[in-house]
């Protein structure tokens, strides 16, 4: 028996807006757009893990208006769970991610429990880490 992620949901207040952040800044791909309800949601993968989609959708897609609108309130505090992205050149990574308009949290760092990393918030104010495994 095996078993895999295969889908992570990230949840935005702009569709577009997240598209442009997600894939000109991240690099990532779209592989699908469905429309349903008034609502869409929106998959993103990375040829490097062709098993695992990022989905995006806004707080009410799918959800009671209620829990829409628990939701926005947590992602306009910005304090749903961060992603944490790995890249092989976190400082090329960083400098592609602030041209496309991420808003900085923390520039490119040595840490001192391994790795170096940055820290960004997407357009909707979730934190994206990335990180780059140092060689010893």
């Amino acid at each position: 028996m095996s078993i895999a992620l295969q889908y992570c949901h990230i949840t935005v207040n702009d569709l577009d807006e997240s598209l442009a952040f997600y894939c000109d800044g991240l690099g990532l791909e779209m592989r699908n757009d469905v429309a349903s309800g008034g609502f869409r949601w929106v998959t993103l993968g990375s040829p490097t893990q062709p098993g695992l989609e990022l989905v995006l959708s806004e707080p009410h897609a799918g959800r009671s208006q209620a829990d829409g609108d628990a939701l926005q309130e947590l992602l306009t505090k910005g304090v749903l769970p961060m992603l944490v992205f790995s890249t092989d050149d976190v400082d090329a990574t960083f400098e592609r991610v602030r041209a496309a308009g991420g808003e900085v949290l923390q520039e490119p760092i040595d840490q001192p429990w391994g790795p170096r990393d940055c820290a960004y918030r997407d357009p909707s104010g979730n934190m994206i880490r990335i990180q780059q495994q140092v060689k010893a």
